[in-house]
């Protein structure tokens, strides 16, 4: 599995595959939960997840400056997060949220095997004039590194600080998990751009979730917030298993139509092996 080339500048670069004529490409069996990511993990077994991948709903619309907002009218008129996500505001007072996200934690790391991790993907922010880094929702969870993922900035009408441009990927980890070989070399900076062609109102990029996938180099892949399906496709091209949460229809529907669009299949048509993993549906 591993095909990754680590070498160029810290970027992840596909190295060519080896040509095998007698051998089919390896798909990779998933199934989308529809429902509450805490309900639907509470059903799954635990230690029975090797990576989780994902990046919940950063409650930006309960931030001090409407999240994309300034006191001139906004800082990006057509973001679609002014609306909220499909079936969530992204306004929870903070205690809330920040009690959301540790319950959220929780089950994953129920769910993770000895020798697993989770790839925490959020955004440190500044509120009312002061740092906010995420240390509430994660202390007392083992965190062994903290990844910056470098993306393209935005505009920021703030003269008080300098404009964000990165975002952080929260490496928590069980005691037994290890690298896959070599990927260390990729380093603790990831330079990706921002996913631009997608519908979804905050999806992250492709590569993010296949660095953090191919990093670990084997399954099964949770993603509680599957969202229009990035960690899903990820996980499908490298032919690892996976599991997808989400609680909104739309995004589902997007996920799947992705995932079709994948395996090069007509209009209606969805891969076999979708829905075909051993972990039973939720009642």
């Amino acid at each position: 599995m591993n095909n990754w080339n680590f070498s160029n500048g810290g970027r992840v670069v596909r190295a060519p595959a080896r040509a095998k004529k007698e051998e089919k490409p390896h798909k990779a069996k998933g199934v989308i939960y529809t429902g509450d990511c805490i309900e639907i993990m509470k059903t799954l077994p635990a230690e029975s997840i090797r990576v989780v991948v994902t990046s919940p709903p950063y409650n930006l619309k309960n931030s001090t400056g409407n999240g994309m907002k300034d006191g001139r009218g906004g800082k990006w008129a057509n973001a679609a997060l002014i609306n909220g996500y499909d079936d969530h505001e992204d306004n929870l007072p903070h205690d809330e949220y920040v009690a959301w996200q540790r319950e959220c934690l929780s089950q994953m790391m129920r769910l993770l095997r000895p020798d697993g991790a989770i790839f925490y993907n959020h955004k440190w922010r500044v509120q009312g004039g002061l740092l906010q880094e995420r240390s509430d929702i994660v202390e007392g969870f083992p965190v062994r590194q903290i990844i910056i993922w470098q993306r393209s900035g935005g505009i920021n009408f703030n003269a008080g600080y300098f404009l964000p441009t990165y975002e952080v990927v929260y490496l928590i980890a069980k005691p037994d998990f290890k690298l896959a070989p070599k990927a260390n070399a990729m380093g603790d900076v990831w330079n990706i751009p921002q996913e631009r062609n997608n519908a979804h109102p905050a999806p992250f990029p492709l590569e993010l979730a296949q660095r953090c996938i191919e990093s670990v180099g084997s399954g099964p892949v949770l993603d509680p917030f599957l969202g229009s399906g990035t960690t899903a496709v990820a996980a499908e091209m490298l032919g690892i298993e996976w599991i997808g949460i989400e609680k909104s229809p739309s995004y589902v529907a997007m996920a799947n139509e992705r995932i079709r669009k994948l395996n090069h299949l007509s209009d209606g048509q969805m891969p076999e092996h979708l829905q075909s993993f051993l972990i039973p549906v939720p009642s």
